[in-house]
């Protein structure tokens, strides 16, 4: 049975696998290389079940193991154009002759049917990812100033959203470590979604089918699992959706205890 594990998530790192314990996709490796394995056996996931790779964008918290990962395996990953280029032209990753376009998923090594979309982030060219197979939509989507057209189109549907809620706008604001220019930039277009934001997102998503919400990427600097949490379920529960009936909803924890979403 298939399952999505997050394997770290929070602003210093960020993983999620989507798969069974034979096969499966990581989005992104943010944490270190013996995070990810130990992260996986906790969640009942060899290593070897990892496929693939795919990326979301360039930045340290979703790619800081890729380096180990290129010196020693041969795993196919696969980022947008923007994305590799800038990957490569910082060193961040060996050209080792698996580096693959996201335009060329379609000949991925996976029964998993996997399409991609971009998100507005201040990165090179960032994406969001959808993973489909039997009556199964798996959404990852992180790392947006604002959800666009073609964000909506490509999620809406999905039965399992794995969704940013990163920064709680009061704590962000009155946070005395964060400069002006770091807050502004968060709460851009191109910066992050607030609980609020995912918030009204999530009732879309309900709407149209969503039964598992999975909230991520929030900031141990501006955010809590609880003011995430609430947010979104008093969001939800306002349009009449109750938690545990019409819907499960969770926050992915910090670094994986072993818990996984079944779809």
């Amino acid at each position: 049975m298939a399952r999505l594990l997050p394997i770290c998530s929070s602003s210093k790192g960020n993983s999620v696998f989507v798969g069974d314990s034979r096969s499966g996709v990581l989005v992104d490796a943010g944490c270190s290389f013996k995070a990810l394995r130990d992260g996986l056996n906790l969640g009942g996931i060899p290593f070897d079940a990892v496929k693939l790779i795919v990326v979301t964008h360039e930045h340290s918290d979703h790619i800081k193991a890729l380096m180990q990962i290129t010196k020693n395996t041969e795993l196919p990953i696969y980022a947008s154009k923007g994305t590799m280029n800038e990957m490569l032209r910082c060193g961040h990753i060996l050209d080792n002759g698996n580096l693959h376009d996201c335009s060329e998923l379609s000949s991925a090594p996976t029964d998993i049917e996997i399409n991609w979309f971009h998100t507005p982030h201040d990165s090179a060219e960032s994406v969001g990812y959808t993973f489909s197979w039997s009556e199964h939509k798996i959404a990852c989507c992180t790392d947006l100033g604002y959800v666009t057209k073609e964000v909506k189109d490509n999620i809406i549907g999905s039965d399992t959203v794995y969704i940013e809620a990163n920064y709680e706008p009061y704590l962000l604001r009155t946070n005395p470590k964060y400069p002006t220019f770091l807050k502004e930039r968060i709460a851009s277009h191109t910066g992050h979604l607030s609980n609020n934001d995912s918030a009204d997102f999530c009732a879309e998503l309900v709407k149209s089918g969503a039964r598992n919400i999975i909230l991520g990427h929030l900031s141990q600097e501006n955010n809590t699992p609880s003011d995430a949490l609430k947010a979104v379920s008093q969001k939800l529960l306002s349009n009449g959706m109750k938690t545990n009936i019409d819907y499960t909803l969770n926050v992915a924890p910090v670094m994986n205890t072993g818990k996984y979403i079944i779809v």
